[in-house]
Parts: structure tokens; C-alpha cells; sequence
């Protein structure tokens, strides 16, 4: 059976279906506009039919709000690709309900055909990609360089750095790298606190993203969203209204600002665009999946290339804005790049960098040892956290006589490190967990080797 699409009941099902593909944040409004016609959507007219055939022969059946759920298209998109594809006798209906959009396509034996040549070509299914230009644009208007983007106060990093022990120097220099948007190098003895401050920082950042599936660069499809880093923000007292949500572009999400964060397993090939040869489509490297947040790389120095080399691969770009990807073939092409760049390291800086390399970072703060005062707040807080008493006999003991014993300073990861051996040790022997004297003698010598606990 071969049937042209009708537009009868178009308009109020594209509404509901739009409806339910979109969040229902007060964010919406960051998204593009909803493409209405394959030439709205800056894609090939050939690449989105392919798209759609590629769809059904993975259902067998498809209805066409599963279609526009899978493409993320809308029901005006969808009707303009598959009625000529009905008339070319590649699909056909299958079956139809009440309403014009209760309809099931399927392939027929000449689509079964151009969609496995599709197949062949590009693996790739999923919600419909956006143009290089589109991506840039976006990029540019979330940009965090902006002069009138949103500022770092002191009282939000306060908030959320609370009681970290950090010196009013080190919360200044903080303070500045956020405000003025600049790289930052934390460095320190292991154990710091490094990576987790690093991680509270990019809490900081202000607003909600738009974000796209997947973008389509020189015919290729690079898949950039993920869900790990592109995480959709709380939801709003407020909502979006039903004209906010249906007149979206569903080939974009929304986002917190992505966090991304790497360490020593990366290497030259991290940071270029991998091919998954299986499935016919590029996977974008980690700086790319941060524009419009914050890309940690930790470690520095202990990765397989040098220290030198990682910080030219983002310095320069990072202050051009841009960076260069080459897909298969040598074909290079300009990506954007805006991210706030932490760099963190246990090692001494002056023996991983030069002079004229520590010059291009914007800031850098060492993050040692904790005062006494702090740390005591900190193991109150981490016993809290895990619902164990606190004892200041208990604590004495561990501030005053075990780390001077071992010559250990007062980092940040020990008081959570001891209190999860409190509780392993009380669990074991099916008793409550308490911050004792000699709850913190055991756990302290089962971290340590006897010679450190000696000494």
C-alpha cells in the first residue's frame, strides 16, 4: 500500500509529541528553534532520508512518533522526507490508526536496499546532527569569555568551598582565576585535595548549556553528548511553558556546564577525534565534550607525552577560541574552544614546566597540609557525613600524636580514609562504628606499612 501524507491532524500531535521529547526546565529558551522543514535543520536533504530509512530498518515497524523520538525531527520534518520517499516506492504504510499520526512505516524491498547502502556508509542512528556553523554559533553565544558573563562572587565561593581549610590567599587566587576566566595550575603533595577542589570549581560555573547529539562535519558524524558529562540541570520551580517546550530544537539537550576531567592514562591520541570504524562515526575528545564548562587535567606530568607539549595543546587554542580536529584522510577542521582549564599536579612545577611555560598559565596555588583547626573540622564533617560519633579525645590523638609520630602531614583525603576503615573494622565484627582511640589506632595501621607507623 502506497499513501501520500496527509496534514490533517499535523499540528496538534507534532504539539504533543514535541512536548513530551523536551525537559521542562525554564532553560528551554537556550534552545534553538524547532526545525520545520529539512532545509531549517542546515542537513542534506539525502543525509536525513537516509537517516529515516536507516530508523525503520532498525524497527522493522516504526510509528512516526517513535521516528521523531529516535531522529528528534519533528512531524513536519518527517512528512517532507518520507513522502517522496513513499512515492519513490522505498516505504510504505504499513498500517494507520484513527488520526494521521497514528501510522506505522516500513521498508520496501528498493528501501531495504538504499538503506543497507546507507548502513554500509554510516552505522550511525540516532537523533539527527547539527551543522559545524550551528555548533560554533552556539558555543560563541554560551561562551564563558564574555565580558558580561556572569562573575565568581566571593560569597558563592564561599558556599561551595566551605570549610576546605583553604588559606584567604589560596580562596583569592581561586577567586581570580574564576572571575577573570584564566587557566589555573593547583599543585601539591598527593592527597591534597586537588582533583576534588578542581571538581568544586566547576560546580561553579554559572547557567545552563544547550548541547547537541551529534554534530555532522564534511559528511561526517561526530558524536559529542554524553550523558556522564552533559548532565540535565536540576528542575525549575518555574517550568517552561507549552510554547517554550514544543518550539525547541530536540536535537539539542540542555546541560549543567560540563565538568570533564582527565588524568595520566592520556595521551596525543586522547585528544583528537576517534573513529569507530564498527559504526561509521567519530567520537569527540574530551576538550570538545567541556566548551562551555571545565576540563581538569590532572596528573600533569605523568602522562605519555610531555608536560610542555599537553600545555601547548590547549593553551594556544584556548586563547584562540578554536582548535584544529583532523578526521580520516589529513582533512583538518576548526572546532571551538571554550573552557575554563585547571591543571593539577603532585610534583613540583618548577620540574615540569619552564619558566616561559608557567608564564602562559594565568594562576597557580599550592594546596598543602590542612591547619590543625581545620582538619579537626574536616574529620567532624566526614564523621557526620557517615553517621559516626565524634570523640576530641579520639581526634587529639590522631591530630597530636599520630601524624608527628609518622612525620604525615594534615591532607585532606586522610580523615575519609580512617573512617572508612572505622566502619569496615566495626562492620567485620558486627558492632557500631565509633571514633575511638583505638577505632583510629587500627584503621591508622592498616593504611600504612609497619615502618611508616613506627617511625
Amino acid at each position: 500500500m502506497f499513501e501520500t501524507l496527509s496534514t490533517g491532524n499535523t499540528a496538534t500531535a507534532s504539539r504533543t509529541l514535541q512536548g513530551s521529547m523536551a525537559d521542562a526546565s525554564d532553560v528551554m529558551p537556550i534552545l534553538p528553534r524547532q526545525a520545520k522543514t529539512v532545509r531549517d535543520t542546515g542537513l542534506e536533504p539525502r543525509f536525513v532520508a537516509d537517516l529515516v530509512l536507516k530508523a525503520i530498518e532498525a524497527s522493522g515497524k516504526a510509528p512516526l512518533p517513535l521516528l521523531a523520538g529516535k531522529l528528534r525531527l519533528s512531524i513536519s520534518v518527517l512528512r517532507e522526507v518520507l513522502n517522496p520517499l513513499i512515492a519513490e516506492q522505498q516505504v510504505d504504510v504499513a498500517w494507520c490508526g484513527e488520526s494521521d499520526i497514528d501510522m506505522q512505516y516500513q521498508l520496501t524491498p528498493i528501501g531495504q536496499r538504499t538503506a543497507a547502502d546507507a548502513l554500509a556508509r554510516c552505522r550511525y542512528v540516532g537523533p539527527a546532527p547539527v551543522t559545524l556553523a550551528a555548533y560554533r554559533a552556539m558555543v560563541e553565544r554560551q561562551a564563558l569569555r564574555h565580558a558580561d558573563a556572569e562573575r565568581i562572587t566571593p560569597a558563592q565561593l564561599a558556599a561551595v568551598l566551605g570549610e576546605d581549610g583553604l588559606a584567604a590567599d589560596a580562596r583569592a587566587t581561586l577567586g581570580a582565576a574564576l572571575y577573570a576566566r584564566r587557566s589555573l595550575l593547583l599543585y601539591g603533595p598527593s592527597g591534597s585535595g586537588k582533583t576534588q577542589l578542581a571538581r568544586k570549581l566547576g560546580r561553579l560555573l554559572p547557567g545552563a548549556i544547550a548541547v547537541p547529539h551529534a554534530l555532522i562535519v564534511s559528511g561526517q558524524v561526530i558524536r559529542l553528548f554524553d550523558p556522564a558529562i552533559h548532565v540535565a540541570p536540576p528542575p525549575s520551580a518555574r517550568g517552561s511553558t507549552q510554547e517554550e517546550r514544543r518550539s525547541s530544537d530536540a536535537r539539542w539537550a540542555v546541560s549543567q556546564r560540563p565538568l570533564v576531567h582527565v588524568g595520566a592514562e592520556m595521551a596525543r591520541e586522547t585528544l583528537e577525534l576517534r573513529y569507530d570504524a564498527e559504526q561509521g562515526v567519530y567520537h569527540a575528545p574530551p576538550h570538545l565534550q567541556a566548551n562551555n564548562g571545565m576540563l581538569v587535567v590532572d596528573d600533569v606530568g605523568r602522562q605519555r607525552m610531555p608536560a610542555a607539549e599537553l600545555l601547548n595543546r590547549f593553551i594556544g587554542p584556548l586563547d584562540a577560541g578554536t582548535d584544529q580536529l583532523a578526521l580520516q584522510g589529513g582533512q583538518t577542521e576548526i572546532v571551538p574552544f571554550d573552557a575554563a582549564v585547571v591543571f593539577a599536579t603532585n610534583l613540583n612545577p618548577a620540574m615540569v614546566f619552564d619558566d616561559a611555560a608557567l608564564r602562559r598559565i594565568g594562576y597557580k596555588t599550592a594546596i598543602g597540609a590542612w591547619s590543625p583547626n581545620a582538619y579537626r573540622t574536616l574529620l567532624r564533617r566526614q564523621c557526620r557525613l557517615r553517621r559516626i560519633d565524634y570523640d576530641e579525645g579520639a581526634a587529639d590523638h590522631l591530630v597530636e600524636r599520630l601524624h608527628p609520630q609518622s612525620g604525615r602531614a594534615l591532607l585532606a583525603c586522610y580523615p575519609g580514609e580512617l573512617l572508612d576503615r572505622v566502619a569496615d573494622f566495626a562492620g567485620f565484627a558486627g558492632s557500631e562504628a565509633r571514633l575511638t582511640m583505638a577505632a583510629v589506632e587500627q584503621a591508622w595501621r592498616s593504611m600504612f606499612i609497619a615502618s611508616d607507623v613506627e617511625a
